[in-house]
């Protein structure tokens, strides 16, 4: 090594004068005479001069590809080549994996440019990035490790949870010109926050920067999005941004309208899915851009990347909506509390009901309660009945009725002060039969799906593979007469339509769900969810067929109950103001007495309780993995799981069978196994701490199992709703 001072390597300092000139014309003849260097190419083509490699996440959502992989930067996309921009690149001419080096696929993919760097670990050729899709950068460092904790919570790739969290590009929304953020707003006058007993607190503790975690029961009423909004508008206050994510496009326009009226138009974002691409491209680009600091949105917005985030919130965080249904599944309430505890921002968790992880919450300290006293809750809630002994001392067959005496008389003295709520537990008209005589359930000859009436002079249709069946007779009596062993919510509004002529009856379910209805007399029958806002609020609420939801074979089964009551009984007029629920349902179990002394609460600890004896979810962390009685028994047989875990089954799964038995294979769920055939079912459980390990080991395991490609798939569920 030399250099031009005359100082080398190998004793040159001391050298004469004489031998210190002979060097430095050496080394001047050698730099005359050496090869200029040439620019950095790929292909011919020069590469950017500065950083000229771009590490690139790729859109190919398999677990054995979720690594980044580098590419060269042509010079001509240097500019534009930026961290966070979409870009195309040829994934498998070049491409490697920067960890293994390792050649993999093949064609064109979409990715995102995570990161810049001099040089590159791989030795061998790079491929080129193909196409800069557009200059906008929509994957900051900040989304990039919320997307990457997610991923490894849920045992996911990170492709699959960037496709959650980024919208399809619009180059349309992309080229509007979005105005900057406006002035933060004057902190919120408590308001109807008042009746709750650290109510206040928690909205100066909004407005003055700090952040505080809350699970709030909130009252029955309307008041429920205006005391959101005045929680985002103290938090606005305070110079930060603020999430709410609320399960149905429904709840969100409720919270974008107390928004509008408390904050002004254009000072906050409204992200759902029925929006259209370009609209809801848009509105995320006016958070990612800073043009708004507010966003109400459906599940995917629990991703929205808000600057300075100073407050998350979830309304009804039981609802199922909240649960994506799409790879790695994960929840909203679970997303939002990393980004609470990443971000140090405040977190609110409200409903009107409660569930056993928000009750976990307080239990552990993470979150505080905000609930109002008993005497409030007395004055705010509707009167609830159910029928108990005097009923049946007048009426022999009350107890046993669909309609008992009780909820007839309420139903009618309703009516004559406003409209009367009915829900039903089931959709359809007829979705449940069974033979009159042996009560054997009627089920499809074809695949043993349950046959169901969708009116009353259809034939019976099979409510799985949809053949109908003109011909049924029972296989075990020979019977050929039927009963309804469930009446559905289009049944239902046809008698009632005949017990009241004169009153107007109005539906509203999966297939057409009422958003409102008007104040005056009718009779409305909806589903669990669909339930529309009247008005003034209803006059009465009649829940019926209560063993329905209370019978399912499954761990939240009175949880989701009482929740579903608790959200129809909230849309009923207090008690102060003449509102009546009648439930039909056993008036001794826990679920339909929390109801009756309106303690969500209560009922939530009571059920927590229970789980941690019994080491069940949320006290435990738990894995479903399903997958045909082979492909389960090699996956569990490879997979190392930590040494806490204990493996419960496999056992059947639910709705999947041969086709000769009674569990039939229904249409495919994502993710499931591809064979619609039997499948079998096994529930990994580990204890606190170790959810991490295990997730961690079955991501290893399945992706190790896709890199075979040989062998039916498996498909595993962090934290799965239904354990049942």
């Amino acid at each position: 090594m030399s250099s031009e001072n005359g100082q080398a390597g190998g004793g040159a300092e001391g050298a004469p004068p004489e031998q210190l000139a002979l060097i430095r014309e050496s080394v001047r003849k050698a730099k005359a005479t050496a090869p200029k260097a040439k620019p950095r190419t790929w292909r011919g083509a020069a590469l950017a001069k500065e950083l000229p490699i771009a590490r690139v996440v790729v859109d190919k959502g398999v677990l054995h590809l979720d690594r980044y992989f580098d590419y060269a930067v042509p010079e001509e996309l240097d500019a534009q080549a930026q961290p966070g921009v979409r870009v195309r690149v040829r994934f498998g001419a070049g491409a490697h994996n920067v960890r293994e080096g390792r050649r993999e696929g093949g064609g064109l993919r979409d990715g995102f440019i995570v990161e810049r760097l001099a040089e590159t670990d791989y030795k061998g050729p790079l491929a080129a990035l193909a196409q800069v899709l557009s200059p906008e950068p929509v994957l900051d460092p900040e989304l990039l490790a919320l997307a990457r904790a997610v991923a490894d919570r849920y045992a996911g790739s990170l492709a699959d949870v960037l496709q959650l969290a980024i919208p399809p590009r619009h180059a349309g929304a992309e080229a509007r010109t979005l105005p900057p953020a406006a002035a933060p707003p004057p902190a919120p006058d408590p308001g109807s926050w008042r009746r709750y007993e650290r109510g206040p607190q928690f909205l100066e503790a909004l407005a003055s920067g700090h952040a505080p975690r809350a699970v709030w029961t909130a009252l029955p009423g309307p008041q429920w999005a205006e005391e959101i909004a005045r929680a985002v508008q103290a938090t606005l206050a305070s110079g930060r941004g603020a999430l709410v994510v609320v399960p149905t496009g429904r709840f969100a326009a409720r919270v974008d309208a107390a928004l509008r009226e408390l904050l002004g138009p254009d000072q906050h974002a409204l992200l759902t899915a029925d929006a259209g691409q370009e609209r809801r491209y848009l509105e995320w680009l006016s958070v990612r851009r800073g043009s708004v600091r507010a966003v109400v949105g459906t599940r995917a917005a629990m991703f929205a990347p808000v600057r300075d985030l100073g407050l998350v919130v979830i309304w009804d965080d039981g609802d199922a909506s909240h649960s994506d249904d799409n790879a790695p599944f994960p929840h909203v309430r679970e997303v939002l509390e990393l980004r609470a505890a990443r971000g140090k921002c405040a977190f609110l968790l409200g409903s009107w009901s409660c569930t056993v992880e928000a009750a976990q919450l307080v239990s552990s300290g993470w979150a505080t309660a905000i609930t109002a006293a008993r005497e409030q809750v007395r004055r705010t809630a509707p009167r609830v009945r159910t029928v108990g002994d005097d009923d049946v001392a007048r009426d022999a067959a009350a107890r046993a009725a669909r309609l008992p005496s009780l909820a007839w008389q309420i139903a009618r003295e309703g009516l004559r002060h406003g409209p009367v709520l009915v829900q039903v537990p089931r959709r359809g008209y007829v979705p449940r039969l069974a033979c009159e005589r042996c009560r054997e359930p009627a089920r499809c000859r074809h695949c043993a799906g349950p046959l169901e009436a969708r009116d009353s002079a259809a034939a019976l249709v099979c409510g799985w593979c949809g053949r109908d069946e003109p011909a049924w007779h029972c296989g075990m009596c020979g019977g050929f007469r039927l009963r309804a062993q469930v009446v559905g919510a289009r049944r239902t509004a046809e008698e009632l339509g005949r017990a009241f002529p004169a009153v107007p009856v109005r539906t509203s379910g999966r297939e057409h769900v009422l958003d409102t209805v008007p104040g005056s007399p009718a009779l409305v029958v909806s589903t669990p969810g669909a339930e529309p806002v009247a008005e003034g609020g209803y006059a009465a609420a009649l829940l019926l067929d209560g063993w329905a939801m209370l019978g399912r074979p499954d761990l939240r089964a009175a949880e989701d109950a009482l929740r579903r009551w608790i959200f129809a009984s909230a849309l009923v007029r207090s008690q102060e103001a003449g509102g009546t629920v009648v439930i039909v349902a056993e008036a001794t179990l826990r679920p339909v007495q929390a109801l009756v002394r309106w303690d969500p609460v209560g009922h939530a600890v009571r059920e927590l309780s229970e789980r941690a004896e019994l080491g069940f979810p949320p006290v435990s962390r738990m894995a479903a993995v399903s997958g045909t009685p082979e492909a389960l028994a090699e996956f569990l047989a490879a997979v190392e799981l930590p040494h806490d875990a204990e493996v419960l089954g496999p056992v059947p799964e639910l709705g999947t069978g041969t086709g000769t038995g009674s569990r039939a294979a229904p249409a495919r769920r994502s993710g499931g196994p591809s064979t619609g055939g039997y499948t079998e079912r096994a529930l990994i459980r580990v204890p606190p701490g170790s959810g991490a390990a295990m997730a961690a080991a079955l991501k290893t395991a399945q992706a190790a199992r896709m890199a075979r490609g040989n062998g039916e798939p498996v498909r595993v569920r962090i934290d799965p709703l239904d354990i049942g």
